[in-house]
């Protein structure tokens, strides 16, 4: 309610009352009108209103009514403008003119306005001439236009002329034109609905904006929820006491409470976003997207996934409380308030929902095109899975309830799917399946009860007809009677006084009990969902600060409104009031912090509207009271309405053509509501009775839903309605509590204060506003409705906030920014040292009213269009510059061209003359010429005609004696080919019999060999399943030795037999030889006689070929003689044309030919080379795929074994504190057992987790055991991994090989035997063999066991196991370890007691121990020997299967050669004789050459062989020796023997000294670590000595180590090693210098175990030396695996902690900063602050992001890193500088122009620079930069044409369409003189690049990291000339 009169609302003292009543305002006294303010308060509000700009102001102050004050104050703004901004309007000045259409539509001025003309005379776009009249009252001139270069800014306050146009046309702008469909409106982000799904919400850029400031970023959702949990994160404000001071000193009046007050609800940590729109704008989508980042920034305090739930309850809340409307899909019919709750880390702990206003009549009446809500067409949908069979549902047409709209289906949604989606999130929010089952029981009993039909009985009363199916399913389902429930659907109970009254209901009355009873159950239902998503969220840590997220309806106008927009439009009221005050209150301390003068701003208030709809008899007043009346109505109540504000409230109207409705003028529009229903909504009545039978259900979730029921119904008990008759009549229960007599609070009333709670959550936080809007009504996508859109604009605040930023100072520049942007203003002499001063003194010359603008402490404030003046003023003194400067080119261009023209006419004068003199001198040598050349010419026909002559008489003789010749040479040639033809018919029968032979004869051996090969190898597997069963059988050590030993003599006989099964085939392939020579013979003779036999015949055929020659001559000779002589001469003449013809045709082709030959091979060889490059590629490209996964997991475990670590570290803690001083230790401990594995650290994690288990029974373990399964899974995966790549890499080789194979077997020439020669040579080669397994036996004759002293028949012991082979040095190896085995038994029998300090062991009496240990160890001990002799078992087999497969290979080979010797003899038989012993001579002799060569290569690898066994033999003899020593020394352990140092007398040394070792003592290894690596400082080891020193000092330790072959003590020392490093990695990991330095060691030991292992691949690279000081006991190739795994893990961190140390500069160092002084132009900000181009201190530069590569590259140097590692890791440095600069480019629209690709392209050649004084310009960063170099060009070149196009298509290869797209979108010109990328344009390049295959993902992954690989790069530094300095603490390593 309202009075006339009412001058204005100010903010101070509306604020000030709101205070003094916590926040509620007074009722209202006598007049019901709000309190005036104080008399100086109207007086500086009148100051404010003269002083106010109307340029841009859409504002109002609120009086009488608020249309009149808006038209007031307009008008007055309006005087103001014309009379300021006349210069403005000026020939071709932009304006804006109203438009029904399009609201708004652009003009240009054809002549300059001069003060008085009555019209405009303006030109539209569309070139249409009009005269536009100014109002002759007011003169209002139109809206000015801003500058083309400040259209489509990220900020609409960042616009010049603040409006409405402006507004309309910069959002259409971005929309349309460049797709972006967020920006900034100050404090306000407006979002317009798309209707597409844009790649613009992904995790990628999440990560892009997190930690960004907000107006550095382009405008976005994340934006926003960034800046909110940023000041969550970080909040640093005033006090009160400086804010009160800065106050005073701007003499401005604020009372004390205002400012406290002002003070708390700034200085909150908590904070709200508010997202508000139409439905369908998009709100919930973008509550949803800002939730998403906030779980994903911020992660969640525990390991319960609390980030999961809270997205999770996103799909339960929209199956419940979203529905289809006509505007909108997926509408939500409430409102919703959730808060995310953060811990003191700021990650998300929990959050809890609040819910508003519940649409419940959705869920009985639909309009068209509308739907219920989601989860009833979920469940019909579903209806035919089994679990839903019990429920009776079927299609959403079948039920009342769900077909009303008509539209059961939306447009790409599948219900099913969506409720498989719901059920997924109950399960995740712990909503287990039976209450679900229960959840979808109650609704489809609800479903059911809507379907039950109610029949008229009579007209008062109703009947349900009996065995109705829908009603009985519906008492099944749940749990109810079927005759109390149809009772109670048509009857109700009515209480007097003195008795109760069964009363029966018409047919509406008990249908419309029916639907609110659904109605009822479906709330309940609703709010049972909430509480326990609510249950679900909640979490035991305790809450630190909390985001809210509002999801809440917007304004609505229907054609119909009824109660429940009401509500809405009510809440939206509070909500505009709200986001007004909290504008007002930042605009106003913007003024405050930079010490402005500032007056009080006038805005709309709408109070008077919230107090028409709240205050005391407000409208929601008055409907409770009519509620409570026992025969209320709406009727009524309207009528109340009119009587009580119609004529004392300006905004409450009534309709003139109805007596139920009302309208009220909200902030927003005139909204007219039907006071139909209001009051049966408003007291939400339900049948107690129905109640009650619900509440005796045996359904148990339906009696929770109703256990807080209230017995009261009705305000009064009382059915409305007259009509019907008492079927009952019931006495009163005496017994019954009077509070049944209680009423329950209306909805209007729990909606009234559920709305109080919501504002003042609100005031106590930050607030940040989305503004959502709908751009079209159709869901068209980026279709922009102009009208729609201002109806939004205005109703959601946007242009509220526009005119209070108008009505001030709206464009601010800080002083460098105005510098830098007008400079071009400036003289030279008014630039001063002092900037501030400099600005001060250039605005009072620009800009005579001082009123026009301010200056604050940091910034200038202008006023609203004084920004468009100077830029109008910077844009004319660039174009005077620009007309100078074409001034003066133009004038030396054309002096340039008349210079040109007079020299080109001289010279084409002298060029004339010179031309008409030759011409003169050529016709005088003509005329000569012709008089010789006629004289020659004469001659020459003459003699020509002599020689035709001559010519033809000698053709007719040649013709005629070649034509007699021809005949006689065609009669030999036809006796000659009859000859051949018979020859080759005769040889093709003999070679056909022969080849059948050939082939009986191969089938018939192939049968018998495959017999032979059958059983073999049955007898093969007879004997392997013997060997197992053997196996399985033995029990005893000894007998199993035996047998093994006798199984090997067996094989060996095997073998014997093998053997001379091979000299039997030798011989009958020697007899099939003897016998193929036979038959060659017998053929030969045949031969001779069919030649003899060819002869005769050939005879004959001659003779008979004469005889048809001289008949044919005969004839032949008659008629060419009648003939020859009438043709002669033509035939003549046109054979030689003819002759000639075909000569030149022939040698054409030939040329053809031979091009085409040429062609084809060279294409061929491109193809072979493109085809081997292409796979080469491929193979590395799949190489380097498997090796990026590979190290990505190792990165994984890494990550995953620190957090084992961690929770190791936690627990230990957890277990002191329960039990201090008390140390587990594991006794059980053996040497055995200490190799460094990951087996290990998973057995270390049991142990964790099961002592964390029995300290702390309240710890969870399930993530324990979920990182042990993991770590399982990663170590099989890595294993799998490291497989796969060496099957690739071993692919890779053998391609190769195989390709060098068939290019060597393709160009190598067939060689032949000789028949005659094949015996001798055949035998030779038998000689040859017989010598060799003459050999062999040899070395098997004479075998011995002896000792392996010198002098002592060893060597015969030594080829006694060359023929064994490994199997006899397994053996020893065996009983070696089942000596240790009995040795370690006995020593933990006889061991009882041990200590922390000792370091040996002492045995006592072994025969105190208890017979359960020794048994036990005893059991270890014949476990481990079995282990053993299994391992050993297997080795022999896999000994026998190689043996098998090489003797099968051979005999193979004797086939392939057999079968190849009698091709090449069939092949023989075809040559001459002289043919064949020449090519079988030198087939033979390379066939022999061969054997010899193969022959000496075995006898080299046999030599190679028996030295290597000479020397295992003396390391075996000697280990057994001291085996031996130490049994026979008593009662000595093996623990003792391995860690006390051999002594010398027992070590053999192959040499006099050993130099390059270090021997240190087993207790000094801690010592050894502790100062070489823990407590080393990389700085003075780095500048001080060598590189690698203390890789090389490790190794040199390991050296001895191997020496003495001491393998435990190699364990210990590389696992030492190993896990030093990751300890002092994780200490200091964030430090560069260390990881660097570790990174070059690691990589050195490295190379060390390589170069020193003794593979020949590494030793080739060494010095004869070096060779010298490989390791010669222990292979430590798996070592070698771990070191590189620490060695990839090391580089991750390395680029880690370099990119932490990049990061924070690249941006600015890139992009920001203006390496190149005055080429960038700063555009105008709005309220959102950007960074400042502008290099201060603290600000990073290029030369910053220089000085640190240089500081990488020069430390890596210094640590002596591998040349090819530091270009890796330079090349991850560049790829890391060009992701982040182009994925902050392609977000940042202000970084996209012309200049600032200049300013690109120059850094990027700096870094180039940099790379090309390193050295580095091979290593691949400079590719890496291409990206952004494309983008840098794209940003420069033109973008007009569509060869413009092209060229743009043809330069960004690199970037992808999306990115080529987004840059052209974002292209924004600096300066007036630049063009706009045109639509036509952008859909151009779009429609050329659609057939790219590529990711359409827009930023690049900054994550992403390259696969490092370590070149084994070997030291030429000798290891005995290393000095350790005495630095290092090492004094206790001995050199050796």
């Amino acid at each position: 309610m309202c009075e006339p009169g009412v001058p204005k609302a100010n903010f101070t003292e509306l604020h000030f009352n709101s205070l003094s009543n916590k926040g509620a305002l007074p009722p209202l006294q006598e007049s019901h009108a709000v309190r005036r303010p104080s008399r100086h308060l109207a007086d500086r509000l009148e100051e404010g209103r003269t002083e106010s700009d109307r340029n841009g102001s859409v504002g109002a102050v609120h009086k009488e009514n608020p249309q009149d004050s808006q038209h007031e104050l307009e008008a007055r703004s309006r005087d103001k403008m014309n009379r300021e901004l006349e210069y403005m309007y000026v020939h071709r000045a932009r304006v804006w003119i109203p438009d029904v259409e399009e609201v708004w539509k652009s003009a240009e001025l054809t002549k300059d306005y001069k003060n008085g003309d009555a019209a405009l005379e303006l030109m539209l776009e569309d070139g249409t001439n009009i005269e536009h009249k100014l109002d002759p009252k007011t003169k209002n001139l139109p809206y000015l236009r801003n500058p083309d270069i400040l259209v489509g800014e990220n900020d609409l306050t960042a616009l010049s002329y603040l409006h409405e146009p402006a507004v309309l046309h910069n959002l259409k702008v971005r929309f349309i034109d460049s797709k972006l469909i967020y920006t900034y409106c100050g404090i306000v982000l407006v979002a317009i609905n798309p209707y597409e799904t844009l790649p613009i919400y992904g995790t990628d850029i999440i990560n892009a904006y997190s930690g960004q400031n907000m107006g550095d970023m382009d405008p976005h959702i994340f934006a926003v929820a960034e800046e909110a949990y940023k000041q969550m994160a970080s909040a640093s404000l005033l006090t009160i006491s400086s804010k009160r001071e800065m106050a005073l000193h701007q003499k401005a009046v604020l009372p004390e409470d205002f400012v406290s007050v002002f003070e708390l609800t700034r200085d909150e940590r908590n904070q709200s976003i508010i997202v508000s729109g139409e439905s369908g704008a998009g709100k919930t989508v973008s509550a949803k997207y800002a939730m998403r980042y906030f779980a994903t920034v911020s992660g969640s305090a525990s390991e319960a996934n609390v980030e999961e739930k809270v997205l999770a309850s996103n799909p339960i809340m929209e199956a419940i409380g979203n529905a289809k409307t006509t505007r909108n899909d997926n509408s939500s019919r409430f409102g919703k308030y959730i808060e995310i709750g953060f811990d003191t880390r700021f990650r998300i702990i929990g959050a809890n929902m609040r819910t508003y206003l519940l649409e419940k009549s959705r869920v009985v009446f639909q309009a068209d095109e509308e739907r219920n809500y989601h989860i009833f067409y979920q469940l019909c949908a579903s209806s035919h899975l089994p679990e839903f069979k019990n429920l009776k549902l079927s299609s959403a047409n079948d039920f009342l309830y769900t077909r009303q709209g008509r539209s059961p289906v939306i447009e790409g949604v599948d219900d099913t799917k969506e409720l498989c989606s719901t059920r997924h999130a109950f399960s995740l929010l712990g909503i287990n399946e039976s209450y679900q089952k229960g959840l979808f029981q109650v609704l489809a009993a609800i479903l059911h009860l809507g379907n039950v039909e109610i029949k008229d009985r009579d007209s008062d009363s109703s009947i349900i007809p009996p065995n109705n199916c829908h009603l009985t399913a519906f008492c099944e389902l749940v749990g109810v009677s079927y005759q109390d429930m149809s009772q109670w659907l048509c009857h109700r109970k009515l209480k007097t006084a003195t008795e109760t009254y069964i009363k029966t209901l018409p047919r509406l009355q008990a249908t419309n009990a029916r639907d609110a009873l659904s109605k009822h159950i479906y709330a309940k239902l609703f709010n049972w969902i909430v509480e326990h998503v609510n249950k679900a969220l909640i979490t035991n840590v305790k809450q630190h600060s909390f985001i809210g997220v509002l999801d809440i309806y917007g304004f609505e106008t229907f054609e119909i409104n009824s109660f429940e927009q009401f509500c809405i439009n009510y809440a939206n009221e509070k909500l505009q009031q709200q986001f007004n005050m909290h504008v007002f209150k930042l605009e106003q301390e913007e003024y405050m912090k930079e010490q402005i003068p500032w007056t009080l701003i006038d805005f709309y208030d709408n109070q008077p509207c919230i107090n028409l709809i709240e205050a005391k008899m407000g409208v929601l007043d008055l409907l409770d009271e009519e509620c409570r009346m026992p025969k209320g109505s709406d009727d009524s109540w309207a009528q109340k309405l009119y009587n009580t504000h119609l004529k004392t409230c300006s905004l409450f109207e009534k309709p003139r053509m109805s007596n139920r409705a009302f309208i009220i003028q909200h902030f927003a529009d005139k909204v007219e509501y039907q006071c139909d229903g209001f009051l049966e909504k408003n007291k939400d009545t339900v049948n107690e009775e129905q109640i009650n039978v619900l509440k005796a259900s045996k359904f148990n979730l339906l009696v929770e839903l109703f256990q807080d029921e209230e017995k009261a119904t009705t305000p009064t008990g009382q059915v409305h309605g007259t009509g019907g008759r008492t079927r009952l009549s019931i006495k009163p229960d005496k017994g019954r509590d009077t509070s049944s007599r209680e009423h329950k609070k209306t909805v209007g009333c729990q909606f009234r204060n559920s709305l109080q709670m919501l504002m003042d959550t609100l005031n106590a936080t930050t607030p940040h506003y989305v503004r959502c809007i709908k751009p079209n009504d159709f869901k068209l996508a980026f279709s922009f409705d102009p009208k729609r859109a201002v109806q939004q604009l205005r109703a959601c605040g946007v242009l509220e906030t526009i005119r209070i930023s108008a009505a001030g100072f709206p464009s601010r520049w800080t002083y460098q920014e105005f510098f830098s942007r007008y400079r071009v203003l400036m003289k030279q002499k008014d630039v001063l040292p002092d900037k501030k001063l400099t600005c001060r003194n250039v605005l009072e010359k620009l800009v005579q009213d001082q009123d026009k603008y301010q200056f604050g402490k940091t910034k200038i404030f202008f006023r609203a269009g004084q920004v468009a003046y100077l830029e109008k003023l910077r844009a004319d003194k660039l174009r005077a510059a620009c007309i100078r400067i074409q001034k003066t080119i133009r004038c030396w261009l054309a002096r340039k061209k008349y210079l040109r023209k007079r020299s080109a006419a001289i010279t084409i004068q002298r060029f004339t003359r010179g031309y008409q003199a030759r011409c003169l001198a050529k016709f005088l040598r003509r005329t000569q010429a012709a008089t010789i050349i006629q004289k020659y010419q004469r001659m020459c026909v003459e003699r020509k005609r002599y020689r035709q002559k001559q010519a033809a008489a000698l053709a007719i003789q040649t013709i005629l004696r070649a034509y007699m010749a021809r005949q006689k040479y065609q009669a030999l040639l036809r006796e000659h080919k009859a000859v051949i033809i018979q020859k080759h018919v005769r040889g093709w029968l003999a070679r056909c019999w022969y080849k059948r032979s050939l082939v009986s004869l191969v089938y018939l051996q192939c049968c018998f060999r495959r017999m032979k090969a059958r059983r073999e190898l049955k007898k093969l597997k007879i004997e392997a399943r013997s060997v197992e069963h053997f196996k399985k059988l033995n029990k005893g050590m000894e007998n199993k030795i035996m047998q093994l030993q006798r199984k090997i003599d067996e094989q060996n006989k095997d073998n014997k037999s093998i053997n001379e099964r091979l000299v039997g085939l030798e011989n009958s392939y020697t007899a099939e030889s003897e016998r193929m020579r036979g038959e060659l013979n017998r053929l030969r003779g045949v031969e001779e006689d069919a030649k003899n036999k060819g002869n005769k015949v050939n005879s004959l055929l001659e003779e008979l070929e004469r005889l048809r020659k001289e008949l044919s001559a005969t004839q032949q000779e008659k008629k060419t003689i009648e003939d020859w002589a009438k043709t002669y001469r033509d035939e003549m003449e046109k054979m030689v044309s003819e002759l000639k013809d075909q000569n030149s045709s022939l040698k054409k082709d030939k040329d053809d030919l031979n091009r085409l030959i040429q062609e084809q091979s060279q294409q061929m060889t491109e193809k072979m080379a493109r085809s081997i490059a292409e796979e080469t590629q491929q193979l590395e490209t799949d190489l380097n795929e498997e090796r990026s996964r590979y190290q990505n997991l190792l990165t994984e475990h890494l990550r995953l074994e620190e957090k084992y670590d961690d929770l190791k570290e936690e627990m230990a803690l957890s277990s002191n504190v329960s039990k201090p001083g008390h140390r587990r230790t594991d006794s059980t401990h053996s040497s055995n057992e200490s190799e460094y594995t990951y087996n290990s650290e998973y057995a270390e994690l049991e142990e964790g987790s099961r002592a964390a288990e029995d300290v702390t029974r309240g710890m969870d373990t399930s993530l324990t055991l979920k990182l042990q399964k993991r770590l399982t899974e990663l170590e099989q995966e890595k294993q799998s991994l490291r497989n796969e790549l060496e099957n690739k890499e071993d692919q890779f080789q053998r391609a190769r090989a195989r390709d060098n194979a068939e290019f060597k077997k393709a160009r190598g020439a067939e060689l032949e035997y000789e028949s005659l020669k094949r015996q001798e040579l055949e035998s030779e080669n038998k000689k040859l063999r017989h010598d060799l397994a003459e050999m062999r036996q040899s070395l098997l004759g004479n075998a011995a066991t002896g000792a392996g002293a010198p002098g002592s028949p060893a060597y015969k012991v030594l080829l006694d196991q060359l023929n064994a082979s490994c199997e006899e040095l397994e053996v020893r190896k065996e009983e070696v370890l089942i000596l240790r085995s009995q040795l370690v038994s006995q020593k933990e029998a006889m061991q009882h007691k041990e200590t922390m300090t000792e370091t040996s062991v002492y045995v006592e009496d072994v025969s105190k121990l208890k017979d359960a240990d020794e048994l036990k160890q005893a059991y270890i001990g014949l476990k481990d020997t079995n282990r053993l002799l299994e391992h050993q078992l297997q080795t022999q087999r896999r000994g026998y299967d190689s043996e098998v497969e090489a003797l099968r290979g051979e005999l193979q080979n004797v086939k392939e050669e057999n079968n190849r010797q009698q091709q090449l003899l069939a092949q023989n038989l075809q040559l001459p004789p002289e043919a064949r012993i020449e090519a079988s001579l030198q087939h033979e002799i390379t066939r022999l050459t061969n054997e010899n060569l193969d022959l000496m290569e075995q006898l080299e690898k046999q030599d190679r062989t028996i030295r290597k066994l000479k020397k295992q033999l003396k390391v075996y003899s000697k280990r057994i020796g001291e085996m031996g020593a130490g049994q026979t020394e008593g009662q000595t352990s093996p623990g003792q023997m391995v860690d006390e140092p051999i002594h010398p007398v027992n070590i053999p040394r192959r040499e006099k000294d050993f130099q390059g070792m270090l021997e240190y003592k087993k207790e000094d290894e801690l010592k050894l670590v502790k100062n070489l690596i823990l407590e080393l400082k990389p700085r003075g080891v780095a500048v001080n000595l060598i590189p690698g020193l203390p890789a090389y000092i490790l190794f040199m330790c390991l050296r001895h180590a191997d020496y003495v072959n001491d393998d435990q003590k190699v364990r210990t020392l590389l696992t030492s090693t190993i896990n030093s490093i990751k300890k002092i990695l994780k200490k200091r990991g964030d430090d560069f210098e260390t990881v660097s330095f570790w990174l070059s060691n690691t990589c050195r030991f490295l190379h060390c175990l390589k170069q020193y292992s003794g593979d020949e691949a590494f030793m080739k690279h060494n010095s004869s030396r070096q060779n010298e000081h490989c390791l010669s006991n222990f292979d430590l190739a798996e070592y070698r695996q771990v070191i590189s795994d620490l060695a990839i893990q090391i580089y991750q961190q390395l680029i880690k902690c370099m990119e932490g140390i990049l990061h924070p500069m690249i941006v600015s160092g890139m992009l920001e900063h203006e390496t190149i002084q005055g080429v960038s132009g700063v555009k105008p900000t709005g309220l959102r602050k950007r960074t400042s181009s502008i290099a201060d201190e603290g600000t990073y530069t290029l030369d910053s992001i220089l000085r640190q590569l240089s500081t990488f590259h020069s430390t890596m140097c210094q640590h002596g890193t591998d040349p090819e590692l530091i270009k890796q890791v330079v090349k991850q440095q560049f790829y890391i500088i060009g992701a982040v600069t182009l994925n902050n480019l392609l977000l940042r629209k202000d970084m996209c122009s012309w200049s600032k690709g200049m300013q690109i392209r120059y850094n990027v050649s700096q870094l180039e620079e940099w790379l090309r004084d390193k050295g580095l310009m091979t290593c691949g960063a400079k590719e890496t930069l291409e990206p952004l170099i494309q983008a840098a060009q794209l940003l420069q070149v033109k973008k007009k044409t569509d060869e413009d196009a092209d060229a743009i298509c043809s330069m960004c290869q690199a970037l992808t369409t999306a990115q080529i797209v987004k840059v052209l979108n974002l292209y924004t010109p600096v300066n007036e003189f630049e063009e706009r990328v045109s639509v036509a344009f952008i859909r151009t390049i779009q429609t050329r690049l659609r057939d790219r295959c590529e990711s359409p993902q827009l930023l690049m992954d900054t994550k992403m990291i390259y696969p490092v690989t370590f070149p084994f790069n070997p030291s030429s530094l000798a290891l005995e000339t290393i000095q350790i300095p005495g630095s290092l603490n090492l004094a206790f390593l001995t050199r050796v």
